[in-house]
């Protein structure tokens, strides 16, 4: 039976209705951009707009809306709003650097903490105050003119003539493994350029930024999302900058400055060779730190490692403990875990729960007590964290040997106040993070950030049985716990340890991909998963088997021998 219903065909109506996060409903023309509706429904103190979430996927704010749509706005108060201001600010100073230098090379080279990318400018000398000078009111004018970004998908044939024509042999490596039939550039007036992401739709969004003279280089500031309009001020890095150049040094020796080359090695058969050689230059750091330790043995009581989550802090503190056993130093490892408050005694955080991340969450005064004890030679009860109770039990009873070394892995280990003031001539710091990594080419950088995050999405699956999109989930709270209890501290560190290894995405690419595809649609952390999906495609695979089991990167794969390494007490 036939229902009765009345259903009539309609042409299209010319007005199509936009529902904010907020819950806000907005009407407009059908083909008006995202841009059109978020900034006709801006509020006086909002963060600048940069782009937005419509019907669950990112897109720019030039986009055309022609159906009715949810969307959500991003800012440069949040994390892709952040990446994609960095992005297009970084293609703005590559295109007026290039207009007044067009002889030399820019390269974007790492992260500064606090907001800058430091950069650096080959083909010459380095740039004088008042050419950097020049370079800034080149950009100024770049950004009051409010340029468009025009996005244009273009056949990769083409792509790989363009850059080959202007001499970007790394762009023409990188494509050489491109699988699409084009690629995405963007074009500011006359030229192209690719960029691994979106990008703002015009000059005009880039107000926040500064350029400041840098150890033979220059420093690209830039706000952080948890101050969006603000420039932070950068401190001074000598000791990671030396880590940064010494890691810029093996890939010299390796013949491997970017993504294509890598690509070109592994495709060569050269992965075994790249593999054993950076083991080698980790072996070095390694046995040089042992030796620092070494020459001071007199005098050192304490050897304190921290850094970032995923930065294989574990691996890195049993592989030093070899090389000192090695070196006639036997080193007791204290878990500065079991030093944690009982659980009614943590302080709370913003989000009103407790905050085990806080230098305060531990107990500092029976931690300095503890250890004043053990290097005077004395027997000492350790207390031991009963983590599924939220209470401190009694554990442990021991004495250090003569000449004996405590270990102390945790994320304060930078932090003064951790140690007391009586102890600080007998500590050695050491800062273990993936500092750097290997960069798609000259003009886009891997955050090691992502690096950090891709190790940690792989580890978690295997060891905890999480899935990406959990892993996903928690990973912000990790890196405000970084930003508040690590970063500031890395400068105090006697030693630096860069645990990046410039074959590791290649090897840690077959396991992450089918992690991230599960990561469902339609939820916020879709949106990572597909990021980081997008990134892994530049990586061929390398063999995973070719990779010692004593490697930084086997905490994270797994087949470490690592694992369950323990020192005879």
């Amino acid at each position: 039976m036939k229902s009765t219903t009345s259903i009539q065909m309609l042409p299209p109506r010319p007005t199509i209705e936009v529902q904010l996060s907020d819950g806000r409903i907005l009407t407009g023309p059908r083909g008006a951009t995202v841009a059109q509706f978020l900034h006709a429904a801006e509020k006086p103190g909002d963060a600048p707009l940069v782009a937005a979430i419509v019907n669950d996927e990112l897109r720019e704010l030039t986009y055309f809306l022609d159906m009715d749509a949810r969307i959500q706005p991003i800012t440069l108060g949040d994390t892709d709003g952040s990446r994609i201001y960095r992005r297009s600010l970084t293609f703005l100073l590559e295109m007026a650097f290039s207009d007044l230098f067009p002889n030399a090379k820019l390269t974007i080279d790492h992260s500064v903490a606090f907001g800058g990318y430091y950069c650096q400018v080959s083909g010459r000398g380095p740039l004088s105050q008042a050419e950097l000078d020049r370079l800034s009111h080149h950009l100024q004018e770049f950004i009051d003119a409010d340029l468009p970004f025009e996005r244009k998908e273009v056949p990769l044939a083409e792509v790989i003539e363009y850059f080959r024509s202007r001499g970007y042999e790394d762009k023409v490596h990188l494509f050489a493994y491109r699988k699409k039939p084009y690629v995405t550039l963007y074009r500011l007036g006359e030229r192209m350029d690719y960029h691994h992401g979106y990008m703002v739709p015009s000059t005009g969004y880039l107000r926040w930024y500064d350029l400041y003279l840098t150890n033979g280089g220059f420093t690209l500031r830039f706000p952080r999302h948890d101050a969006p309009t603000e420039l932070l001020p950068v401190p001074e890095y000598p000791k990671l900058l030396k880590a940064f150049r010494q890691y810029g040094d093996w890939l010299e020796r390796l013949g491997i400055d970017n993504v294509g080359s890598l690509n070109d090695a592994i495709q060569a058969g050269r992965g075994s060779e790249i593999i054993l050689v950076s083991e080698a230059f980790h072996e070095q750091n390694l046995s040089d730190i042992a030796r620092q330790i070494s020459e001071r043995r007199d005098q050192i009581r304490l050897v304190l490692i921290s850094g970032p989550s995923s930065s294989g802090k574990t691996t890195f503190s049993r592989r030093l403990t070899v090389q000192m056993l090695a070196l006639g130093i036997s080193p007791f490892p204290l878990e500065l875990d079991n030093y944690f408050l009982d659980r009614d005694k943590t302080p709370l955080g913003p989000d009103g729960k407790p905050n085990f991340e806080a230098v305060e969450a531990l107990n500092l005064d029976l931690l300095a007590t503890d250890l004043k004890a053990l290097v005077r030679g004395e027997e000492v009860q350790l207390p031991h964290y009963n983590f599924k109770t939220g209470m401190r039990e009694p554990g442990d009873v021991i004495q250090l040997k003569h000449g004996q070394m405590i270990i102390l892995e945790g994320i304060h280990g930078m932090n003064p106040r951790l140690i007391p003031d009586v102890l600080a001539g007998s500590v050695y710091r050491i800062y273990v993070s993936a500092l750097t990594q290997l960069n798609l080419d000259r003009h886009n950088r891997v955050s090691t950030t992502d690096t950090r995050l891709i190790r940690r999405i792989v580890r978690d699956a295997r060891e905890r049985g999480y899935n990406a999109a959990q892993t996903i989930s928690r990973w912000e709270s990790v890196r405000e716990g970084e930003k508040n209890y690590i970063f500031p501290y890395q400068e105090n560190a006697n030693a630096t340890f860069n645990s990046a290894l410039v074959y590791e995405m290649a090897a840690l690419k077959p396991l992450a991909e089918p992690l991230l595809r599960q990561v469902p649609y339609g939820t916020p952390e879709y949106i990572e998963a597909k990021r980081l999906l997008a990134f892994l495609e530049w990586f061929l695979p390398v063999e995973i088997d070719l990779i010692p089991e004593t490697s930084i990167v086997r905490e994270f794969l797994g087949g470490s021998i690592l694992k369950d390494f323990k020192i005879w007490k």
